[in-house]
């Protein structure tokens, strides 16, 4: 008799069988024309085959820039699709760029070389700009072992190549929000991840996306209720925050990460010092997608 869990089991291998086929091809193919390839369909079909998110991108487009036509919104749109169909591409041969640093540029140098050697517990906070995977890069260049937490994937077979493909990325691991394998609940990964920067560890995260739990904070002129963790954590164990971005030079894999350090104030008013460091991560998150829109990720929730 085939089981309930055996049928959920063959789905699972099947996913990730047509996932390792794909990224094969991927692989297989000189990076310049897979990422092409990739970010021409994505342009022309992710609006087609989920105009739910395509629609929910021109809303928030029309939220961060009412003083645009709908034409300039629309281009933009269809860009940021385009550079998602980029990223797919890069996410699937992470391991390569750890090989190729020219294709990297870290252009904040002088907080680079004055922190690298010194940072003690440090959070790394980023937004799904260019390809965000690899805003983390000055901390493993570094040799500062970070660690990261990301969105677990329900299938176990995948979301163990998804972790195995970052490795290198993060030395120390990875910490999965979700019950996925051994990873747990949020709170116990919430909890994980203030041990980890408290005994001295690095940490990534990326900020920018609606939390029905998170700080309402202003963004675009509209509060976004948005996740607090990294600045909470900065906050109570004393850790240096570093703002990063990863920005996308043309329409290749090269990429300039860009660093600004935001010191978190540490007054007798724990929840308005957050709330200061809140503010100020997400004005500067909102200066980089107004200097390079088609770059961000529109099609996520961001307002409620």
């Amino acid at each position: 008799m085939i089981t309930e869990d055996r049928i959920r089991d063959l789905r699972y291998r099947l996913e990730y069988a047509v996932l390792r086929f794909v990224a094969g091809i991927f692989r297989a193919l000189p990076l310049g024309l897979a990422t092409g390839v990739s970010a021409w369909f994505w342009r022309r079909l992710a609006p087609i085959i989920n105009p739910k998110r395509h629609n929910r991108a021109l809303a928030n487009l029309a939220i961060a820039f009412p003083e645009k036509s709908e034409e300039e919104r629309r281009e933009i749109a269809l860009a940021h699709w385009e550079n998602l169909g980029r990223v797919m591409v890069e996410t699937m041969r992470i391991d390569r760029f750890l090989k190729e640093p020219e294709r990297i540029d870290i252009v904040s140098q002088n907080i680079f070389t004055r922190y690298k050697d010194k940072l003690g517990p440090a959070v790394g906070i980023s937004l799904h700009m260019g390809n965000w995977e690899l805003a983390i890069l000055p901390f493993t260049w570094a040799g500062a072992n970070p660690a990261a937490v990301y969105r677990s994937v329900t299938n176990p077979y995948v979301d163990n190549y998804i972790r195995t493909q970052r490795k290198d990325l993060y030395p120390a691991g990875l910490f999965g929000r979700g019950n996925v394998g051994d990873h747990g609940d949020d709170q116990r990964t919430a909890r994980a991840i203030m041990d980890f920067v408290r005994r001295g560890g690095r940490l990534g995260l990326v900020c920018d996306l609606y939390d029905r739990t998170g700080m309402p904070v202003p963004f675009f002129g509209r509060d976004a209720k948005t996740q607090a963790i990294g600045a909470m954590i900065a906050r109570r164990v004393g850790a240096r925050i570093w703002l990063s971005r990863c920005k996308r030079i043309g329409k290749e894999s090269r990429f300039q990460i860009e660093l600004k350090e935001l010191r978190v104030p540490r007054t007798n008013n724990q929840a308005e010092d957050i709330r200061w460091a809140m503010v100020h991560m997400q004005q500067q998150f909102e200066d980089w997608i107004r200097d390079a829109p088609e770059q961000w990720m529109w099609s996520n929730r961001r307002w409620s």
